[in-house]
């Protein structure tokens, strides 16, 4: 299956107009002809089958003859809070496998130890679509604006909040806080980790401290593996 993005259709559209970049790839790259299904969804757990009316490079056209609600197929909501990496790759890596494996939300966090300060969402927001397309999931991942640490623990939060960091004291691993089926956040901090300050001001916060392992783990991979974690967790 090629699955497409559109976020603005819902129940009620006829019909859908492709811009030029998508109407050269279904006509030019794709080969679909007049006739041809191609599938669409909007990000929002639908699933939209279609017909090719008029297959033109520079405007292709198709009308919806079927439409599907699909069930998330996780029970559970995973928002990962990270800093940034130094270097943009890791980072874009860690936002295409964790869409893959499956996240719900993501804020960028601007730590005192943050070598990145300057996110430009528009990027990583088509890395992240374009790993939902590839992995033939029907959720786009919300991608939130960037932070500080300090600002996003002011926020209001209800959902049980868990943070890694490296410093000693007493850590728990996420299988034993958290259960299948909840609403979690997970803090990862940047290469340098968060300061000690800001581990204070997370247990003032009722932040859970918890440890990935006895590893010394990138940001990126560190991240990885607690969404790895929380997928393991909720099998």
């Amino acid at each position: 299956m090629q699955l497409f993005y559109n976020p603005s259709i819902d129940k009620d559209t006829k019909q859908i107009t492709f811009n030029k970049i998508e109407s050269r790839h279904i006509v030019k790259v794709l080969r679909k002809k007049e006739g041809d299904q191609i599938y669409i969804t909007n990000g929002k757990s639908q699933l939209f089958v279609c017909q090719i009316t008029m297959a033109n490079d520079k405007k292709c056209l198709a009308v919806i003859f079927s439409k599907e609600e699909k069930q998330k197929l996780r029970d559970y909501y995973l928002h990962v809070a990270i800093a940034p990496t130094k270097n943009n790759d890791r980072f874009e890596w860690f936002l295409e496998k964790a869409t893959e494996i499956g996240i719900d939300e993501i804020t960028p966090i601007i730590c005192q130890n943050s070598e990145r300060k300057v996110i430009k969402t528009e990027r990583l927001e088509k890395i992240i679509l374009s790993a939902m397309k590839q992995s033939l999931k029907f959720h786009l991942p919300k991608l939130n604006e960037a932070i500080t640490f300090s600002e996003f623990l002011q926020s209001e939060r209800k959902e049980k909040i868990c943070i890694a960091h490296c410093d000693e004291g007493d850590k728990k691993l996420l299988k034993e806080v958290v259960k299948p089926k909840e609403t979690v956040t997970i803090l990862i901090g940047p290469e340098g980790d968060f300061s000690p300050s800001e581990i204070s001001k997370s247990m003032t916060s009722k932040c859970i401290p918890i440890t990935l392992g006895e590893a010394r783990l990138r940001t990126e991979t560190a991240a990885l593996v607690a969404v790895q974690n929380i997928s393991f967790i909720n099998q």
